[in-house]
């Protein structure tokens, strides 16, 4: 009998219940909560440091992510210095942790960084850790999560922790980042614990497609070298036309690369990453006895496009060790007109509460 999904019960809220959810919990005078978010260029920023300071007051506290990188342009330097400026006059004093992400040999360190600095800190004094993911990138925010979930899990004392994330595809549409050449798995997502014997597993590779990253999924697929691959495309999504703008553009990799059949692309609402959650854990479930006898099953995550989305996958990879290929970017070409003209009332807000009180003990102990 198969296990009950991790978070097959998962408490979560959309959009304005986010904020509800946020004013209502922590309203009480019992709970003192740490933010850790990410303090860069990108508008979402600041998105939640007010909605939880209005709450929380003086019960706040605050960990900032600046992540850095070599020879930024000035004007992406600019506008963090801004984000960071507008973030600390609304919450007062915070910590601010830079993080290289690139070695001096351009190796990938950030996800080993961030961890070593985070282990200095600590985190009993606090009932809730609310992680904004929404400013930060997968190769930082990933590592993050993981590190708190496990040391939540291993504390005496009941820590809840919150993801929350503020979406915008329109806003990432003139974000482009300036990939480096090299393919790496998150740190912390490795993925190859638990396989055993000789026979190489049945690899199936799950990427998230997105056209600013063609030429990296590309890469991956060429590092992963998967058996079959099953593309992720948005729908339900607020562009209606943004799945099939998709699949035509990566009609060369689908039909003559990657070889994909059409009943082997995966369909996720682009605003609930429960759903991208069940569907990777479902088709795990499929595979594992088909291929149990033949070396096993490994899927692989690439979830390069949406950070709603993403937030499904890295759910999925913490409950079955799954390993997440992705290029880290050594920069960003951003349209600031574009960006500055942005309406930011259509940002789509996720909460997913993933381990704390609200859940059974045999979920929490798992």
């Amino acid at each position: 009998m198969k296990n009950r999904p991790r978070w097959d019960q998962c408490v979560d809220h959309k959009n304005e219940d986010v904020e509800s959810f946020i004013n209502d919990y922590f309203s009480s005078p019992d709970r003192s909560c740490l933010l850790i978010a990410g303090a860069g260029f990108d508008p979402r920023a600041p998105g939640f440091s007010k909605i939880l300071r209005d709450t929380l007051n003086e019960r706040l506290q605050v960990i900032l992510i600046r992540e850095e990188r070599p020879n930024p342009d000035v004007k992406l330097v600019e506008h963090a210095e801004q984000n960071l400026e507008f973030i600390q006059s609304m919450l007062g004093k915070s910590k601010i942790i830079k993080i290289d992400i690139f070695a001096e040999d351009n190796a990938v360190v950030s996800g080993r960084k961030v961890i070593s600095e985070l282990r200095s800190e600590s985190f009993d004094v606090y009932t809730d850790v609310v992680i904004d993911l929404s400013a930060l990138s997968i190769g930082v925010s990933f590592p993050i999560v993981r590190f708190m979930y496990e040391s939540a899990q291993q504390s005496e004392a009941l820590r809840n922790v919150h993801l929350l994330v503020a979406s915008d595809p329109a806003l990432d549409d003139v974000i482009t980042p300036i990939s480096s050449d090299v393919v790496n798995k998150v740190h912390g997502f490795k993925g190859e614990a638990g396989l055993h014997g000789d026979t190489e597993p049945a690899k199936l590779w799950l990427p998230q497609l997105s056209i600013k990253r063609k030429d990296d999924l590309r890469r991956i697929y060429d590092t992963v070298d998967p058996h079959d691959t099953c593309p992720i495309l948005p729908f339900p999504s607020r562009d209606i036309k943004a799945g099939d703008r998709l699949a035509f553009e990566f009609l060369d990799e689908l039909e003559d690369i990657w070889e994909v059949d059409t009943r082997n692309l995966v369909f996720a609402d682009e605003e609930n990453p429960l759903d991208l959650y069940r569907t990777i854990l479902r088709i795990d479930d499929e595979r594992q006895p088909v291929f149990k006898d033949f070396g096993g099953s490994l899927l692989a995550l690439s979830p390069l496009g949406s950070k709603v989305l993403a937030i499904g996958a890295l759910m999925a990879a913490l409950e079955r060790n799954l390993p997440v290929y992705y290029v880290e970017a050594l920069g960003y070409d951003v349209d600031w007109v574009k960006v500055d003209r942005a309406d930011t009332g259509v940002r789509a807000m996720r909460h997913i509460w993933l381990y704390g009180e609200v859940y059974p003990s045999d979920v929490i102990a798992k």
